[in-house]
């Protein structure tokens, strides 16, 4: 089975080559150009054609399989299987919200930015960023809506030396790109990411954005992200209707720390 060129790994790309190769076969499960009970090329095949070492390919099948896209048979190979309609927002992944929900539960997405420009940064956002008190930086507000209802409400904060990446990111800004995509393409990829959940209610800014009364309880996210090299430049705190957007952990054995 052949895979297209156009989809050959990108070498300058500061995504791992895994990743890469993972994206590339997801699309193709979901675009059913790899029908459900269909074997996936093989090691050997996917090594030659993309010209991948044996343990990056194995990386990224593997991830194939702890995101239930794919199955192992003993002896016979790995197998498409089909995507889950229920799949929510993986909270530990790579990818922030809006890319998870528009690349797994294929339900529409709608951003809309509440607020955002230069501020004195919390004195929790400081310590997470490892900043002095008082810092300034970038906030960003916006609520996600999903199916046309209110969803997610997030607040992202971000220390002096991302604020003019963002600052500059019309469309980020305007809602209609992803923040962690920018992110990434400007050198600050997730290296690694510390988040905690707990179920609160919301203050009545919060359930007046997500149309929920004061009283109902939300789940509540609080991340501090870095990239490889430790340097802290995210820090967000989202508040989830999560009979809306599920939260999904998976677990797995597969390294991920492996940059290629």
């Amino acid at each position: 089975m052949s895979i297209a060129s156009a989809e050959a790994i990108d070498r300058q790309s500061p995504t791992p080559y895994y990743r890469q190769l993972f994206d590339v076969l997801e699309r193709r499960i979901a675009s059913k150009d790899i029908a459900s009970g269909v074997r996936l090329p093989s090691e050997n095949e996917l090594c030659t054609e993309f010209g991948l070492s044996r343990a990056t390919v194995r990386q990224a099948l593997k991830l194939l399989e702890s995101r239930g896209l794919a199955h192992r048979i003993p002896g016979r190979g790995v197998f498409a299987s089909e995507p889950s309609a229920d799949r929510g927002w993986m909270i530990q992944g790579e990818q922030g919200f809006l890319e998870n929900a528009l690349g797994h539960q294929n339900r529409p997405v709608t951003t809309q930015v509440l607020r955002s420009g230069p501020v004195v940064l919390p004195e929790s956002a400081c310590r997470s960023l490892e900043l002095p008190e008082g810092t300034r930086g970038f906030e960003l507000v916006r609520v996600r809506s999903v199916d046309g209802t209110p969803a997610v409400y997030s607040i992202n904060y971000s220390p002096p030396a991302v604020a003019p990446i963002i600052a500059g990111a019309q469309e980020v800004l305007a809602g209609q790109a992803s923040l962690s995509a920018l992110l990434t393409g400007a050198g600050y990829g997730l290296g690694g990411a510390n988040r905690t959940i707990r179920a609160v209610n919301p203050t009545p800014e919060i359930a007046q954005a997500l149309n929920v009364t004061d009283g109902s309880p939300l789940i509540r996210i609080h991340s501090t992200s870095w990239t490889r090299a430790g340097e802290r430049f995210d820090v967000y705190e989202t508040w989830v209707r999560s009979e809306i957007v599920p939260l999904e952990v998976n677990v797995s054995s597969l390294d991920l720390s492996s940059d290629r």
